[in-house]
């Protein structure tokens, strides 16, 4: 009976450790808030090198950690971390709104670089309709568009906010949308949950000159609501006539509707809601193909007993009409003096745990960025050597491109002295006549035999394409093994994987390893 109940404890423990086993195919994003320098730059005042330096750091712990995408927040509050004919430099870039890096540089573009280079995704944050911060206390630009167009905002609380049924106000927004994907090589644009103003008790939003002007017989909620879903509509038509491969990414609030308001909401009690108070019907959005991703910000802990982490995350796996779902989790929360339950070192564990029961969620995105650089309740830590311990791909996109490239050509460098001591330098090249490659993977198996590509234990590193050299360090293989077996895949944009190259076989010669011809595989 001893060695039976033994018997059944490991046969669970082994589901267990299957149900809640990363997948080769995971989105690990990271929110870079950029707006009251939150997250980068640090503060205002950094030289151009200094936020080049801190951004690069910034990269790096991410990577280390596992994660492959940084969603960084390039137009806070209608300005820009970018040269932009629109809108003027952010005052959280240079101190002073309108004033441009000096010395002189592109942050944007100098970002995108460096995430790529990485092998990581780069997601442009785009806060849609905030364009003064703080009222009387912001760093506002003569050539600011709310003081060319002051008729075209609305204060409130505070903050002066883009009109949402402004024609004119919806046409600028898309503008700017459209020149950054035109311009630059981002991967996503992104868009939080701030839509329509959270509301304030006693507070009414006063967008009555535009609802008389265009309201059409509609009541004031439903004319919001189709106010918000026009320039959804818009900037996804706009996205993919600039660059069909940039996805188009929402981050809304938690809640879409509650269980009282609607049989199809979910069984919780917010207080605010997307439908009903921003006027965000992200359903709609999801069922009607506007968007590629959803990205809900569930920042509440498990058990919490009016928006429940479970609850939701039950409720938005069946909600996602066949797009990606990234869930939103708050590992700032652990940072809070209050947030009692974030003071639970199991609290992130579980909740990535639980996301991994649902083969529709491809994970998620934590808020934010420096909130991991205390390694709160050893998080960091636990992500870098357990839950995200192997690095995963972006999940494919069908809809978008369905095409794999060509299988790459992986070669290694036969001038080095052999056998290698402590690396070998590889060398891929491409054999795609489309051009469709973008990254490769790096696979190292154990065994000729064993050689499964979708086991992600076996990816070695995921590298940008472009210079097509890879410096392959020998690490982390057990003494007692004496082969190793390389080879190599190719990525599209969308993360359509091609089939494995030919590979390199090495033994353990002495100190160091020695290729055993297998295939043609060194330089010439």
């Amino acid at each position: 009976m001893k060695n039976l109940c033994c018997l059944l404890f490991l046969v669970i423990s082994l589901n267990s450790q299957k149900l809640f086993a990363q997948s080769k195919y995971e989105f690990r994003g990271v929110w870079v808030a950029t707006v009251a320098n939150i997250d980068f730059p640090s503060s205002k005042n950094l030289t151009t090198q200094q936020q080049k330096d801190e951004f690069i750091k910034l990269l790096d712990m991410h990577k280390r950690n596992g994660m492959n995408a940084v969603v960084v927040q390039i137009r806070p509050a209608a300005d820009a971390f970018y040269p932009s004919q629109y809108e003027p430099w952010s005052e959280y870039l240079t101190g002073k709104q309108g004033q441009p890096p000096s010395p002189y540089y592109d942050p944007l573009k100098f970002m995108i670089a460096e995430t790529h280079k990485r092998g990581m995704e780069f997601h442009a944050w785009m806060n849609p309709y905030r364009a003064e911060f703080q009222i009387g206390k912001s760093s506002i630009s003569p050539t600011h568009i709310t003081r060319v167009h002051p008729e075209w905002f609305i204060d409130y609380g505070g903050v002066k906010y883009f009109d949402p049924g402004n024609k004119d106000a919806q046409k600028f927004v898309v503008n700017v949308v459209r020149d950054v994907v035109k311009r630059y090589d981002i991967d996503a644009i992104h868009f939080d949950d701030y839509f329509y103003p959270y509301r304030i008790a006693g507070k009414e939003f006063n967008d009555n000159i535009s609802f008389i002007k265009y309201g059409n017989g509609m009541s004031r909620d439903d004319w919001r609501r189709s106010n918000v879903d026009s320039i959804i509509l818009q900037l996804s038509k706009a996205i993919k006539e600039e660059n069909k491969y940039c996805q188009f990414g929402i981050s809304p609030f938690g809640v879409w509707r509650n269980i009282d308001k609607d049989p199809e909401g979910s069984n919780t009690k917010a207080g605010q809601t997307n439908y009903d108070d921003l006027y965000a019907d992200i359903l709609l959005w999801l069922k009607n193909k506007w968007i590629d991703y959803v990205a809900p910000q569930l920042y509440w802990e498990i058990g919490q007993k009016v928006v429940g982490f479970k609850v939701l995350t039950d409720w938005w796996a069946n909600h996602a009409y066949g797009r990606q779902l990234y869930i939103g989790q708050g590992i700032y929360r652990a940072l809070e003096a209050r947030s009692y339950a974030w003071k639970n070192k199991d609290e992130l564990p579980d909740q990535i745990k639980y996301l991994r029961k649902y083969p529709q969620i491809q994970v998620s995105i934590f808020f934010s960025s420096s909130s991991f650089s205390s390694n709160p309740n050893g998080w960091s830590d636990s992500l870098r050597n357990n839950y995200y311990q192997y690095p995963a791909i972006p999940p494919p996109m069908p809809w978008i491109d369905s095409i794999k490239p060509g299988q790459p050509v992986l070669l290694f460098d036969s001038s080095q002295t052999a056998p290698f001591r402590t690396s070998v330098d590889l060398y891929l090249r491409e054999d795609d006549k489309n051009d469709l490659i973008n990254r490769y993977v790096i696979y190292q198996f154990d065994d000729l035999n064993d050689m499964d590509q979708n086991d992600p234990k076996n990816i070695k590193e995921i590298i940008l394409s472009g210079n097509n050299f890879y410096h392959f360090i020998f690490q982390n293989i057990p003494p007692g093994q004496n082969k190793i077996i390389i080879a190599a895949t190719a990525l599209t944009r969308t993360n359509n994987e091609s089939a494995l190259s030919d590979y390199i076989y090495l033994e353990r010669k002495g100190n160091g390893w020695q290729v055993i011809p297998q295939a043609d595989n060194a330089v010439r």
